[in-house]
């Protein structure tokens, strides 16, 4: 029956899990911050917020102000000091009423398109700063991303609403900050953030999505041989990514050992907007970007597919 035992079958029905928790025994795994908002005092006064602190590594405090990136040893920062000062931080706040991190790396300042970028789920925006940096450099486009809650110096707790929450509230930052149309906005989601990806994409019309390393849904990570989307089930992309009207570039290992490369060949075939994939041979879950074919897709998608679509 859909692939499920007896005893699995018994166990979901007669005490069925409910998404959330589903969504916090297999997806998050925050790690400790691996950086810091310190106040920006060129730029004028901070406030504090309630905790009275003047700096945002601890998860309390407001939104306003400006405020300069801190980045500890354990973010591995590959780049120098000017890299690192082209890089803005700010806070903003999600429907839920978390603070979210978000930052703003201009890697291309005459570039057309911005990646919106959903990061993994064990890395914050310290660890990831690096990344970025040398993502948008080599594919020209700038970058921007944010912690989801309970990640950095975002507020909150880990979940699926918030993930939603997390992503409506960077959207409409970038939009509103930064006077980025959606036709130049391009939706990056990578291993859990596919999840606030999909979500986003199918609710919005933008440039481009690309989900690199996707999950079908929770159920199927947790028992590979699930068929059907069951009510309880969590991050259902399956059921969602049908409905992205934007094209969609499906990146994905077929050595993955975290999430099964049927999970990305099961989107690839339920999306109508697919434009044709990567399966990089031999590549697991966490090496995908080491892989030449990697950056030569994306050159490809961005630079020739996409700017035909909007010459």
């Amino acid at each position: 029956m859909n692939g499920l035992s007896v005893s699995e079958l018994c166990c979901l029905f007669c005490c069925p899990p409910c998404p959330s928790r589903i969504a916090a025994k297999i997806a998050f795994l925050p790690p400790e911050p691996t950086y810091a908002l310190l106040p920006d005092l060129e730029a004028g006064p901070v406030l504090a917020g309630p905790t009275g602190t003047s700096s945002l590594r601890s998860r309390g405090g407001g939104v306003e102000g400006r405020w300069k990136l801190h980045l500890t040893e354990r973010a591995e920062f590959q780049y120098c000091q000017r890299d690192l000062d082209a890089t803005e931080v700010f806070l903003t706040r999600s429907s839920r009423g978390n603070r979210v991190g978000c930052m703003y790396i201009r890697c291309a300042p005459s570039a057309r398109f911005t990646v919106l970028f959903s990061h993994g789920n064990a890395v914050d925006l310290g660890q990831m700063s690096s990344f970025y940096i040398g993502l948008g450099t080599r594919i020209n486009c700038n970058i921007f991303s944010y912690d989801y809650s309970g990640y950095g110096v975002s507020t909150g707790k880990p979940s699926e609403k918030n993930l939603y929450a997390d992503i409506d509230a960077a959207w409409q930052a970038l939009r509103s900050r930064y006077g980025i149309s959606p036709e130049n906005i391009i939706l990056y989601g990578q291993s859990i953030g596919t999840v606030p990806t999909v979500d986003l994409a199918s609710r919005y019309e933008c440039a481009a999505v690309i989900l690199h390393s996707p999950l079908t849904s929770g159920m199927r990570v947790a028992f590979p041989d699930t068929k059907k989307t069951y009510c309880f089930d969590a991050f259902p992309n399956i059921e969602k990514v049908s409905k992205i009207t934007s094209p969609v570039l499906i990146i994905h290992g077929t050595e993955d050992e975290v999430i099964d490369f049927s999970h990305g060949l099961a989107l690839y075939e339920r999306c109508p907007k697919a434009v044709e994939p990567l399966w990089v041979e031999g590549a697991g879950h966490n090496d995908i970007e080491l892989y030449s074919q990697y950056l030569e897709r994306l050159r490809r998608f961005i630079g020739q597919e996409l700017a035909a679509q909007h010459a």
